[in-house]
């Protein structure tokens, strides 16, 4: 008797409001009340519960513009703890592992599931446990939306997240529900699909997804790009985008940040640039890659027209490709030389690192270049030094200058390293 194929069928797990959720892990007294998770000097909304999109805050929305709602609305505000959110994010990961056998994860919050012939014969009840699963293991509340393909999972969890009556869980497999679902939602909703497509795809009377679903794929392409084509096809069930079991490489890394005060001297920012530097020069490292070209950037406050306005951005191609933080800080530190004026305040600087490839690639080297002969010696030490910092966070750093760093962002409002510190462990009385 011949076996019948399975259906292909991808689940997409999203965190719902992931870092405010997170939060509440360890504030449980916070569930139900208006939470927002703040970044860029405490200044920006980047999360937000969902009592505080009802108020309409937006994401990125000004904390000095919504101050009014704050205020009355008791609104509990925290600073981004990254560390804590890449810890809970990676336990959410680990739970998801047991549901199938491929794991994607796409974001610190989002993971795509390969289900196929793993949850019939039902699927809703498949996607509730993983959904109880978690919960249960992480206190993170989650979604799952299911599909033949990537975007219409990722359509399926949107649906999930937006109507309560889903439970959570939604399962686009019925070309009837998919096409009904597709009817009310807008196309600028699909996955892929920016402002800017979705108002050309407006201009030509393609307003809903069910619109550009009917598109044939080939107009498509003619009209946007391949991109747009294949989200089409996507669409349809036609799978087009492969599985990234592993996550790719990064090709272009990029460590920044807005100043907590504004810097007006050379030495400060050479302070700071440093930091930018170490700071990706360990990213680099991590996925045991290097660079062969460097760019630095600085400005002032774009938006206060009250102060004279400046910024500048230097590149260098490496004479070889390298990995090591001191010779990274060494070249951005010239290139700082070049593009800093006085009488101007800063705001904010980085580093940009690009031309990146595996470390174990050949590599043409200057047999006349110092560093050339110190390479295997630059790889130990620098390996040394990521394995301190990873014992003891922030135990070694090269700097340019001095080691002050008041310039750095302010996170007043930053919870406790639940789950990081041993010193700062979660205590529970029992009475």
């Amino acid at each position: 008797m011949r076996s019948i194929p399975c259906k292909t069928r991808i689940a997409l797990v999203d965190g719902n409001n992931f870092y405010v959720s997170c939060e509440r892990v360890f504030r449980p007294d916070l569930i139900g009340k208006p939470v927002g998770v703040l970044s860029n000097n405490d200044g920006i909304f980047v999360a937000r519960s969902q009592e505080v999109k009802d108020l309409g805050i937006k994401m990125g929305t000004p904390v000095f513009q919504a101050q009014h709602l704050i205020d009355r609305h008791k609104i509990h505000l925290f600073s981004s703890h990254y560390a804590l959110y890449a810890d809970m994010s990676a336990r959410v990961m680990s739970v998801l592992e047991q549901f199938a056998p491929i794991v994607e994860v796409y974001s610190i919050d989002e993971a795509f599931l390969d289900l196929t012939g793993v949850c019939d014969p039902d699927p809703i009840a498949y996607g509730q446990q993983i959904k109880k699963t978690v919960f249960r293991a992480t206190g993170i509340p989650v979604c799952v939306g299911m599909g033949p393909t990537k975007t219409l999972a990722k359509l399926a969890n949107f649906a999930a997240k937006k109507w309560q009556q889903t439970g959570g869980v939604l399962d686009l497999a019925d070309p009837v529900r998919r096409e009904n679902l597709m009817k009310i939602v807008p196309v600028g909703e699909v996955w892929g699909i920016g402002a800017r497509t979705a108002a050309k795809l407006n201009r030509l009377g393609i307003q809903t997804v069910w619109d550009l679903a009917r598109q044939p794929a080939d107009r498509i392409r003619d009209q946007f790009n391949i991109v747009v084509a294949r989200t089409v096809m996507e669409l349809n069930g036609i799978p087009c985008l492969e599985w990234e079991e592993i996550a790719p490489d990064k090709q272009q890394i990029i460590s920044s940040r807005s100043f907590s005060r504004r810097l007006t001297t050379y030495e400060e920012l050479a302070e700071a640039m440093a930091a930018f530097c170490s700071r990706a020069a360990e990213k680099l490292r991590c996925q045991n890659s290097v660079t062969g070209y460097l760019t630095i950037f600085l400005r002032t406050n774009l938006f206060n027209p009250k102060e004279p306005q400046y910024q500048r951005a230097a590149s260098v191609r490496l004479p070889a490709a390298t990995q090591d933080t001191r010779v990274i800080i060494g070249v951005a530190n010239r290139l700082l030389k070049e593009v800093f004026k006085v009488g101007y305040h800063y705001q904010k600087c980085g580093v940009q690192l690009s031309h990146i490839q595996p470390a174990t690639l050949p590599n043409q080297r200057d047999l006349f270049e110092r560093e050339a002969f110190a390479h295997a010696e630059s790889e130990k030490l620098m390996q040394t030094v990521d394995r301190i910092n990873r014992r003891f966070p922030k135990g070694i750093a090269i700097a340019a200058e001095g080691f002050r760093q008041d310039w750095q962002p302010k996170a007043e409002r930053i919870s406790k390293r639940y789950t990081t510190d041993w010193r700062e462990l979660v205590i529970i009385k029992a009475n």
